[in-house]
């Protein structure tokens, strides 16, 4: 018999216990799946919309919000007076609730400005002017929204007629509705008011150089930040305060694994004592014995582990499709999150194990095989 084989003979001496202990450890690393590559997934899916649009810096006042707080349009003005500066369009973005759409992204242009040049039309047309009542979709807020080019869109008490439907080459744009910046300002009572602009720097500017921009614009627009497209979430308290909050319920989660493996390997060494103390007494070492142990409780949490990144990727796809928030999320599932998710796994058994190892290394034979 060899030492795997004995390894996995303990593991199978409780099939249910060991199955439940993996049930734990599975959810767990789902949840650090799931939750960490959502919000990873997210960044990367809004700096994509932004570099799609061609923006090289976000001025905006993001705070401890999703969505940043407003500021009077003149901000724009004094950012274009800069000769670093190529352009620069005022943005209103805000997260609503719209007809059969709990939470859709709604996007308001500066009409003529640069934002509205990704617009690929895939059917209908674009506003003719600022004065239209009429919005674009995205072609994945028109599924989630269910519309068509002709169909009438009611965002709060405005009814107004979806005009085209667009991919905007990332998810942040194709599911939002977009409209010219003065019909969302009107909606929402805010005509001198914008939460965003996107700049365009002057063409073959250096990161170092766009870094230097920013501290510019900082300095002439105190009551604003202004950020690179590479920092925009990651300077957000809110961003910081989601990823936070989704390394922290993804840690309470396996902690609950690391009490179960633990739980699972103390049971097994009180119930095995008899057959190690015959591993003793027939010359087996006791960090061989230790060895086993935590040999079981890693491969507990390797399993665990493979059937967690299993049960999160199928967790996050079937999220993804939901209809309340179809459109709003592309996680980011990449093979390193999953190996890192398999890794916590493993570190979790072995951690589980040690002492339950040590209690088994301290058995006397001769007591165990009399008890």
């Amino acid at each position: 018999m060899t030492f795997l084989t004995i390894v996995i003979r303990g593991l199978l001496r409780r099939r249910m216990r060991t199955a439940l202990t993996l049930v734990g450890i599975s959810i767990g690393i789902a949840a650090v799946v799931a939750l960490v590559g959502i919000s990873e997934g997210f960044e990367k899916s809004w700096a994509k919309g932004l570099n799609a649009r061609g923006t090289d810096i976000v001025v905006s006042n993001m705070g401890g919000a999703m969505v940043p707080k407003p500021f009077r349009m003149d901000v724009r003005d004094r950012i274009t007076a800069l000769p670093e500066v190529a352009a620069a369009d005022m943005l209103m973005v805000e997260l609503m609730s719209v007809e059969n759409a709990n939470m859709i992204m709604v996007s308001a242009r500066e009409w003529g400005g640069f934002t509205w040049e990704n617009l690929k039309l895939i059917s209908g047309r674009l506003p003719h002017d600022t004065k239209e009542p009429a919005a674009v979709l995205g072609q994945t807020a028109a599924e989630v929204l269910n519309k068509k080019v002709g169909d009438s869109l009611q965002i709060e008490a405005t009814e107004l007629t979806v005009v085209g439907i667009v991919n905007g080459g990332a998810l942040v744009e194709n599911g939002s509705i977009i409209l010219a910046l003065p019909i969302l300002q009107e909606i929402m009572a805010s005509e001198d008011k914008i939460n965003v602009v996107d700049v365009r720097a002057r063409a073959g500017m250096t990161e170092a150089e766009l870094e230097a921009l920013c501290a510019k614009i900082n300095q002439l627009v105190p009551e604003v930040r202004a950020v690179s497209v590479a920092q925009h979430l990651s300077h957000s308290q809110g961003y910081q305060m989601i990823r936070a909050m989704s390394w922290g319920t993804s840690l309470l989660a396996v902690l609950v694994g690391v009490l179960g493996v633990m739980n699972t390997m103390l049971m097994t060494v009180f119930e095995r004592k008899q057959e190690i103390s015959v591993l003793l007494a027939i010359g087996w070492k006791r960090n061989r014995i230790v060895r086993m142990i935590l040999w079981e409780s890693a491969l507990l949490g390797f399993a665990g582990g493979i059937g967690g990144v299993i049960l999160g990727v199928v967790g996050t796809h079937l999220m993804q499709a939901a209809p309340a928030i179809k459109g709003l999320l592309e996680p980011d599932l990449g093979a390193l999150l999953l190996l890192q998710a398999v890794a916590i796994a493993v570190t979790v058994g072995v951690l589980s194990g040690l002492y339950p190892a040590w209690r088994s290394a301290r058995l006397n034979p001769a007591a165990a095989l009399n008890g």
